[in-house]
């Protein structure tokens, strides 16, 4: 919000969850007030009945980009989903085809095995696959594992083989990355934040049209341990708690994804910090404002 607002920018939204409407709270997406100040754009667009896809995201992205770019504004990508990032930094990676029969059989072993059988085979198939898919996520562990099977080609070695969707050095890119000490405590604080500000309600809303649980609005952080505790089965604390640890977990994994995958970006470590965006902006000089 402070770069936009410093540089006449517009904020273009990378984030997975931030993209379905009615879970504004939840995800902690920019609110209304925040909206109106500065432009936003690909947060709250999309039923959580869809589906979203890198692919999907990624267009919709070059295209809020170009509509900036013809008003002759600075476009800001914010988020902290590594995928769409990688999708405009490196590149979407071809989609190979798995037989029907191949991902049936994926899917049917990884329900006979359970998860950590299952990743330590993905382990040996696609060792970068597992080690970025994050627990739960069956939908993507039985793609890599399936691709890997069918082609003889691990996922990561086909999504090697890309090109980037933004020309190497007609961006900035930066890392906000805060002390785990300082940012566990906030993502406590955060969780509580939400709560106050009726993620209960959000939970229940989205709850109350039954839908498919593997869509991936519903895999929001937070969302199953409030939706339990709305049906009786969690007490309001202990949900609270775990819905905390998921968020803890959640962070830790962002920040080693964008160490492991984004190692060359400069870091942030205090996003209030004047100096720190100084230096950023001082190596940039290109984002001069703009009207």
């Amino acid at each position: 919000m402070r770069l936009a607002q410093a540089i006449g920018g517009e904020i273009v939204g990378a984030d997975s969850m931030q993209i379905y409407a009615g879970l504004a709270v939840l995800t902690a997406a920019p609110t209304l007030d925040e909206r109106a100040q500065v432009t936003h754009h690909l947060v709250g667009i999309a039923d959580p009945i869809e589906a979203w896809s890198v692919g999907r995201w990624a267009q919709a992205a070059q295209e809020a980009l170009a509509e900036i770019a013809r008003r002759g504004r600075h476009a800001i990508v914010v988020g902290g989903t590594g995928l769409y990032f990688n999708a405009l930094t490196k590149g979407l990676a071809p989609s190979p085809a798995v037989p029907p029969a191949v991902r049936d059989a994926s899917a049917a072993q990884l329900a006979a095995q359970g998860e950590a059988p299952f990743r330590d085979e993905l382990l040996g198939l696609d060792p970068a696959a597992e080690q970025r898919i994050e627990i739960g996520d069956r939908q993507r562990l039985i793609r890599a594992h399936s691709v890997a099977v069918a082609t003889g080609r691990s996922l990561t070695r086909w999504q090697d083989e890309t090109m980037p969707l933004l020309a190497t050095g007609s961006y900035a890119a930066v890392t906000l990355l805060p002390p785990r000490e300082t940012l566990y405590p906030r993502c406590d604080a955060r969780l509580l934040a939400m709560i106050d500000a009726g993620a209960l309600a959000e939970v229940a809303s989205l709850a109350a049209r039954n839908l498919d649980p593997a869509l991936p609005a519903l895999k929001a952080v937070g969302f199953r341990e409030l939706a339990a505790h709305l049906d009786g089965n969690m007490a309001r604390d202990a949900a609270i708690a775990q819905a905390q640890m998921q968020t803890r977990r959640y962070a830790k994994r962002q920040s080693t994804w964008f160490r492991n995958q984004a190692p060359d970006w400069p870091v942030i470590a205090d996003a209030t910090h004047d100096a720190q965006w100084g230096s950023f902006l001082a190596l940039n000089p290109n984002l001069t404002p703009r009207a």
